[in-house]
């Protein structure tokens, strides 16, 4: 065999032979290289070699200055909310104290402070063992001293707690934490398939679509004579700040004028509110626009009631269709013409519920949080559930039914605060099927406040289960397919409206505190962290400008878990703040295209002067009456903050379980529990609302 003659080798070996020879060059502005052999002039210079002391002081400055950037917005972030605290805890300025209304929270109360003064107390054994020296905590498999070990009274006690812990609270709170983590994962296989749903309906382009022009008449005049006669109806209860902008984009819906009329359901008790629906209305009818004014002189049932009262009117029978808008809705002109030709040749078909759009998702960070609730809601539940199952839970507004469905139904009941939900199911165990139209959009608002938020979803959350109560026989006799009840008892009630509420508060608000202090019912770090992550990923993707709030977006749900378990339970055992209906507070937000409408009907006015035909006397003495009472308006009252001693209390009993993570050296559990009682006393404080943009 030829040897070898691959010199790279040893041509690569160090012999250093010689003296190393410095050169120096007289010029400062070159470097000092160091040649250590004959090839050592030849390789490539490290890049940290060839920086000067300036560049180096200038790099260790920059770096500075960004960790005393982010040092100074922890401290300011810090010193703002311990600002808060004083001024709304010791100072009592601009605060209003929630107290729980005819008893409503009492009993959760309660226990959420029997829960913190034991966590206090457990707290207080386990400091004084740390700094004894008494490490039992750290080891899952306890070690119990002899007699002869026991020093102190103390330490005695100490000890009997040990093996009271060990022996009988360990295994209750750990089969209360699997029961939980069982139903956290079932109702999280839940929504992976209604995402996977989502993701075939893109993948296949799956929607409801009309076919040619539902309405084109063969007449050659051009009759309107195939448009349906559609009521439009319009419920409010003293909505001030939203009922122009919800009469006025009702009122330019591109239909015949002659095929539709619009019904304002005005509920309000306030004279001076009557008084300036009345006089929109008016003026919209001197327009030429078939609208009328509707007052019940029996306000019961709330929002049921005033529908119910609005369908029994003589002229309704003439009618074929009914759409429904709340105060705080814009719909655009073609809404009709892109909802009602999908009951043309569709005889089974019962109602065509369209997507919520919100003018305020930007205002600040609750809006922002509920955005990403109800985007997910409308894009994957809502049109996951129309497309495969053509049944899913009326949103109450933007949507158009067919008014023989309702009467065949049993019409609109008062029976509970879910009017929207119970006349859905009650039409679906009739047979009529649903249809939602993810791409036809009405513009609304979303709450601003806590206070809104909070009473919103308390109606929303306590009203499922009374319906639950009512419905479960009615689902057991109906004769629709047996795979159709279980959908509507296992996971339309059951798993979306009782299990969901029942685990997230249970599992992360009670049971993952406790656990901090029980080291034998540890939660593992998946069930903390990992598949809520994913979970909440799933969430925002149907608004992925979301994607930097959800951090925020994990902990406000867990915060929120509070309310709605409150909710469930009043709900589902028929207490006295299930039947409260409080109507959310609206803002007044308007879209850039009702902006420009309203500055153009402006500028029409006040270039041609304005008459009024076709008035009486006794509208135009009501314009008159109504302008005065504008100007003598009184001024707008200071908002005043609450506290919220539910999350207030939670918020410690977390803060108390981060201290004793940080103990145990736990450090997924200690963020987890720090960040999410710092957003518990937020919400407490009623600092979620804020301008945090």
């Amino acid at each position: 065999m030829a040897p070898s003659l691959d010199f790279s080798e040893w041509w690569s070996k160090d012999t250093r032979k010689g003296t190393p020879v410095v050169v120096t060059m007289e010029n400062p502005n070159y470097s000092v290289v160091e040649i250590n052999g004959p090839d050592a002039a030849f390789r490539p210079v490290e890049k940290s070699r060839g920086k000067n002391a300036k560049q180096v002081t200038w790099v260790l400055l920059l770096k500075a200055h960004r960790a005393v950037g982010c040092v100074a917005s922890l401290a300011t972030f810090l010193w703002a909310l311990l600002g808060a605290i004083k001024k709304r805890l010791i100072f009592r300025q601009g605060v209003s104290m929630d107290n729980e209304k005819m008893g409503k929270g009492k009993a959760l109360f309660t226990v959420i402070k029997m829960f913190l003064v034991t966590a206090l107390a457990i707290l207080a054994f386990e400091l004084v063992a740390y700094f004894k020296g008494w490490h039992y905590f750290r080891n899952p498999h306890l070690h119990m001293p002899r007699t002869s070990d026991i020093q102190s009274l103390f330490h005695m006690v100490y000890v009997a707690w040990l093996t009271f812990r060990a022996d009988y609270v360990a295994p209750t709170i750990q089969a209360l934490s699997t029961f939980c983590v069982v139903l956290f994962l079932i109702q999280s296989v839940d929504r992976l398939v209604l995402c996977f749903g989502c993701f075939w309906i893109k993948y296949k382009k799956i929607k409801p679509r009309i076919e040619g022009n539902q309405f084109e008449s063969d007449d050659v005049e051009g009759s309107s004579f195939e448009y349906p006669m559609v009521l439009v109806q319009i419920p409010m209860c003293n909505e001030k700040e939203v009922y122009e902008q919800s009469i006025s984009a009702v009122c330019q819906l591109d239909w015949p004028k002659d095929r539709f009329l619009i019904q304002v359901l005005d509920d309000s008790d306030d004279e001076s509110i009557q008084y300036l629906i009345k006089a929109e209305v008016s003026e919209w009818r001197q327009k030429g626009i078939n609208i009328v004014y509707r007052h019940r002189l029996v306000r019961t049932g709330y929002k049921a009631g005033n529908l119910k009262s609005a369908m029994g009117c003589d002229y309704v029978k003439d009618y074929e269709f009914v759409a429904i808008f709340d105060a705080d809705f814009q719909p655009n002109p073609d809404f009709l013409k892109t909802t009602v030709p999908h009951f043309k040749d569709n005889p089974n078909l019962g109602l065509v519920q369209a997507r919520w759009a919100f003018v305020n998702k930007n205002e600040n960070l609750l809006t922002r949080l509920q955005n990403i609730n109800l985007s997910f809601h409308f894009e994957v539940e809502q049109q996951v559930n129309g497309v495969f199952l053509s049944f899913f839970g009326f949103n109450g507004t933007a949507g158009v039914w067919r008014i023989k469905a309702l009467e065949e139904s049993g019409g609109w009941l008062e029976r509970t605060t879910v009017e929207d939900m119970d006349i859905a199911v009650r039409a679906h165990l009739n047979g009529w099927k649903f249809i939602f139209l993810n791409d036809v959009k009405v513009l609304c608002e979303v709450p601003e406040s806590y206070e809104a938020y909070r009473k919103q979803q308390h109606r929303w959350h306590s009203g499922p289960m009374q319906l639950f109560r009512l419905c479960l026989p009615a689902i057991i006799k109906s004769k629709i397919p047996t795979w159709k009840k279980g959908n509507l008892i296992l996971l339309f009630f059951l798993l979306r409206k009782l299990i969901l509420p029942f685990y997230s508060f249970t599992l992360f608000c009670i049971i993952l505190p406790l656990t901090m202090f029980i080291p034998e019912a540890e939660l593992p770090v998946w069930v903390i962290c990992y598949v809520p992550v994913f979970m909440s990923f799933l969430n925002i993707l149907p608004a992925p400008k979301s994607f930097p709030f959800i951090v925020p977006y994990l902990l406000f749900e867990n915060t929120m878990s509070v309310t709605k378990f409150n909710a469930m339970v009043s709900g589902l055992f028929q207490l006295g703040s299930s039947y409260e209906w409080v109507v959310t507070k609206k803002a007044g937000r308007s879209s850039e295209s009702d902006l420009l409408a309203a500055v153009e009907r402006e500028s029409k006015t006040m270039n041609q002067p304005q008459i009024l035909r076709g008035a009486s006397e006794s509208e135009l003495s009501e314009l008159t009456q109504l302008k005065e009472q504008k100007e003598s308006a009184p001024a707008a009252k200071k908002k005043v903050n609450k506290i919220y001693r539910k999350e207030l209390t939670l918020a410690f009993l977390l803060l108390t379980a981060s201290v004793r993570s940080l103990l145990a050296a736990q450090g997924v559990h200690f963020y987890f529990l720090l960040f999410q009682g710092v957003t518990f006393l937020l919400v407490g404080l009623d600092l979620i609302g804020e301008q945090m943009s």
